[in-house]
């Protein structure tokens, strides 16, 4: 307790130390997240699912503070349903992303958060994003938040040009469970959407059925 205003928990922001991650594969995109809100050293969400819908085709995942990250997402999907009815066809990616990038740069000393974009369009195919503080680049792959520093060499190592669907939700899985792993502030379940020209797959994998490695 803290000068008779309740637990200090309640009064600390809260934020995702987390993980995530999204993959251009041949014909779409696989993105990934765990599921841990913390505030401070207190778990408060262990289940949140930090992939959000901009679009029908187009994912975001979320790092940062969680109100942040939401309220952006939010933005982005109301101003791209708007953009989709105004041209009569569903958005690219790029445009996605860019009105991610533009608010993130906009609001840059009021906001925390951090978004990759990724997605599907008849245009481009499949595009994942990296948008963060003014930046939009895209990338065959990218990775975020706290657990992203204990996989960076994982990811350097195994990612390959040109993978199966298959080949990169497999990708997605190990890193994110390595992540997890390693890092306090990522854990819980992890989170998987797969996108293509066809489909928009969602599936959810328990702590108990996440791979282990040699150290677990």
């Amino acid at each position: 307790m803290s000068g008779g205003t309740g637990p200090e928990w309640l009064s600390q922001e809260v934020k995702t130390g987390t993980t995530i991650i999204a993959v251009e594969y041949n014909g779409g995109v696989v993105l990934g997240s765990d599921s841990r809100v913390s505030a401070g050293a207190t778990v408060v969400n262990r289940v949140m699912n930090k992939l959000s819908p901009l679009h029908d085709k187009i994912y975001c995942a979320l790092s940062g503070s969680a109100a942040d990250a939401q309220t952006i997402a939010e933005i982005v999907n109301y101003q791209l349903d708007v953009h989709s009815t105004e041209i009569g066809e569903d958005p690219q990616v790029r445009s996605a992303a860019t009105l991610v990038r533009n608010i993130s740069y906009k609001y840059k000393e009021e906001l925390s958060a951090h978004l990759i974009v990724a997605g599907w369009d008849r245009r481009d195919g499949g595009q994942v994003f990296a948008t963060l503080n003014g930046l939009l680049t895209r990338q065959p792959f990218a990775i975020g938040g706290s657990g992203s520093s204990y996989v960076y060499g994982f990811v350097d190592a195994e990612y390959r040009r040109g993978m199966s669907k298959e080949e990169s939700q497999k990708f997605v899985v190990n890193t994110l469970s390595l992540a997890m792993n390693r890092d306090g502030s990522s854990g819980g379940v992890a989170y998987i959407v797969a996108i293509d020209e066809h489909s928009t797959e969602e599936r959810v994998i328990l702590g108990n059925e996440l791979p282990t490695f040699f150290d677990q």
